[in-house]
């Protein structure tokens, strides 16, 4: 199967970059891929074989659902490995540029979006990423 492949860089050293992506207050203020969106609660149980669980809920209140995976690997401020509960993989990329440190995070694709729409949002939300670790 192949990968969807998302990517930014930020300008901030990686030791923030990773406490941004990995702490339970940072979280809820970045996971999600668009305005109308937000991330409620955010639970970060952050050990290989750990769990966690992201509430995604628009803001008008329609719709929400929980986005949790389990923790496979973990190097500090290098790579993080999880399964989606739906059992996709996906990892993630840190590493330092003369740029900032750059995140490059890949994915299995589910079968019910195009890829291209998957990709999208899973962009975006790297995006916000960028704006809240830079803010």
């Amino acid at each position: 199967m192949a990968y969807i492949t998302v990517q930014n860089t930020i300008q901030a050293p990686i030791s923030h970059v990773w406490d941004c992506w990995t702490t339970e207050e940072h979280i809820t203020k970045w996971n999600f891929a668009s305005d109308d969106w937000c991330c409620p609660s955010a639970k970060n149980d952050f050990r290989i074989g750990g769990e966690f669980h992201y509430e995604m809920a628009s803001k008008d209140g329609s719709m929400s659902f929980d986005f949790w995976g389990t923790y496979t690997n973990i190097i500090s401020e290098k790579t993080i490995e999880y399964t989606i509960g739906d059992g996709r993989k996906v990892q993630i990329n840190f590493s330092e540029t003369s740029e900032g440190t750059q995140i490059i995070e890949q994915f299995e694709p589910e079968n019910q979006n195009p890829e291209e729409m998957q990709q999208g949002g899973w962009q975006s939300i790297v995006d916000n990423f960028k704006k809240h670790a830079e803010s």
